[in-house]
This record gives C-alpha cells, sequence and structure tokens, in this order.
C-alpha cells in the first residue's frame, strides 16, 4: 500500500494520475499547504523540501523496510520502476521518456508556476514578470506541441512523462495562453483528460479542494514567505515553524 501525502496542486495530480492508471493501492494523507502543514514534524521527515507530494511505500519490491520518497519526478520513476509500467524497458524508449519527464520538471512545472503566481496571487501586478513568464510557457507550450506532431503521446505510448506534463497543461487559461494555437497540444490535453483515471484523480482532487480556504494573508505566508529562515525555524526536530 502507498500513503501519498497530497494537495490538489499540479505535482500532487501527476502521483494519483499514475496510482489510478496502475491500480495500486493507496491512500490519501492531505497536506494542507496554505495552513502550515507542510511543517509538521512527520512530513518534514518524509520530505525536507517541505514540499507535497511524498510518498511512502510500505510493500517496497525488495521486500524491505517502507521507503519513503519526495519530489513528484523521482515518485513517478520510483513507481514505474516498482510496476513495470509507464515505462519503456528498451534503451531508446526510456531515454526518451527521462528527456521528457525532466523537461518537465526542469522548465514546464516552474515556468508555469510562476506565470499562475504572478497572474493570479502576486498582491501587485508586476508587468515585466508577467509578459517575461507567459512568454516562456508559451514557448514551452510551442515544444511540446511540435513534439507532439503525428505523435498521440509524448513517447508514443502513454508514459510517465505525460502524466508529469498534463496537470501543468491542463490550467492553461491560469497561463494566459490559448490552447487553440496549439493543436496538437489540444488533443492530447482532450484524449488524456477523457481516459478514466484521469477522471477519477481530478474526482478525487475535487473533495479534497473541499478543505481548502480561502487564500488569507496566513496562507500566502505559508505559500510565498518562505525563505532560509523558515528552513531554520522549522525541521523535523522541531516540527511546524515557530
Amino acid at each position: 500500500m502507498i500513503e501519498l501525502y497530497y494537495w490538489p496542486t499540479p505535482n500532487g495530480h501527476k502521483i494519483v494520475l499514475f496510482l489510478e492508471e496502475a491500480g495500486l493501492s493507496y491512500r490519501i494523507r492531505p497536506v494542507d499547504i496554505g495552513r502550515g502543514e507542510q511543517f509538521d514534524p512527520h512530513f518534514l521527515a518524509l520530505s525536507p523540501n517541505n514540499r507535497i507530494p511524498a510518498i511512502v511505500d510500505h510493500a517496497p519490491n525488495d521486500g524491505g523496510e517502507p521507503v519513503s520518497l519526495f519530489e513528484s519526478g523521482a515518485i513517478l520513476l520510483y513507481l514505474a520502476e516498482k510496476t513495470g509500467r509507464f515505462l519503456p524497458r528498451d534503451l531508446r524508449g526510456r531515454k526518451t521518456v527521462l528527456e521528457w519527464l525532466f523537461w518537465q520538471v526542469g522548465g514546464l512545472g516552474p515556468m508555469c508556476g510562476q506565470a499562475h503566481h504572478f497572474l493570479q496571487y502576486a498582491p501587485e501586478r508586476v508587468p515585466y514578470a508577467i509578459d517575461r513568464y507567459v512568454a516562456e510557457v508559451g514557448r514551452l507550450y510551442a515544444v511540446l506541441d511540435r513534439r507532439l506532431e503525428g505523435r498521440r503521446y509524448i513517447a508514443g505510448e502513454y508514459s510517465i512523462a505525460d502524466m508529469a506534463c498534463y496537470p501543468w497543461i491542463r490550467p492553461y487559461k491560469r497561463q494566459n495562453q490559448r490552447i487553440e494555437d496549439f493543436p496538437n497540444l489540444k488533443r492530447w490535453l482532450e484524449d488524456i483528460g477523457a481516459r478514466p483515471a484521469t477522471e477519477r484523480a481530478y474526482a478525487l482532487a475535487r473533495s479534497v479542494s473541499q478543505r481548502a480556504q480561502p487564500v488569507d494573508e496566513e496562507a500566502r505566508r505559508f505559500l510565498f514567505g518562505q525563505s532560509a529562515d523558515t528552513v531554520r525555524r522549522a525541521s523535523p526536530r522541531s516540527g511546524r515553524e515557530r
């Protein structure tokens, strides 16, 4: 059984997509990141970067003690290797999936996240930042649109590369993008959105979202006000930020 420490964000969605596709037994452990639950001692012991998602695999393939992981890309790779699914075994197929997985982790996710922040959450509009990140997200959309030309999925068969990218493309309106400008991406988005596992994953997200409180000043402090001092004040030993 997999314990998933989760909140309904794009990085959280990635892991539920995999678990639902693979039919693995799992239990959701909500971590309300707007209320500082990512600083609880137990969670910090699993995820020292105080970010969701994290997992604990209580039945690892080596038969040993439970295995914990943080970072969504590492979790997807671990689960793919655990199950033998959604990651090709041949050299060239595997390297292609990993290229696009790391492309998402290193580029698409961070750039979309910055666009979300300056468009949706920044206390004041910063035109330079908005223009910079909206343009870069558009560039990345164009890269993926070109990759999908003549392909149903990013690496041929449905894979962890698709699961990693999809949750960041799905909220395209929040990134000031017109999906109609990227026809291959639009078709791919609709295809994955219609998969039963995707529908189940986002139904679960909606149920967890009911716990969420409005983004008030306390939430802004937890979400956007962290620094080196935040890390020093909160650790697996000291617990919640003091």
